[in-house]
């Protein structure tokens, strides 16, 4: 089955942001996007791989591990 083709609006909605983070994203060929005519499509699958690779995991300490600021 073919992946869904988002606009950058909708991506930009997706990912909480303007729309010039997406277009920023396309033109540095950060992300994989299809060109329609003059139009880009971003396929749902890129957002959800872009998603993933700049996930940040939290990081577990130990209590007392930390150091106090004076």
């Amino acid at each position: 089955m073919a992946d869904r083709l988002l606009t950058v609006q909708e991506v930009a909605e997706l990912l909480g942001t303007g729309v010039r983070f997406p277009r920023r994203l396309v033109e540095e060929r950060r992300i994989t996007f299809v060109r329609v005519g003059r139009h880009v499509r971003i396929p749902e699958s890129a957002v959800s791989a872009y998603i993933t690779e700049h996930t940040v995991q939290p990081v577990t300490v130990r209590p007392g591990v930390l150091r106090r600021v004076a």
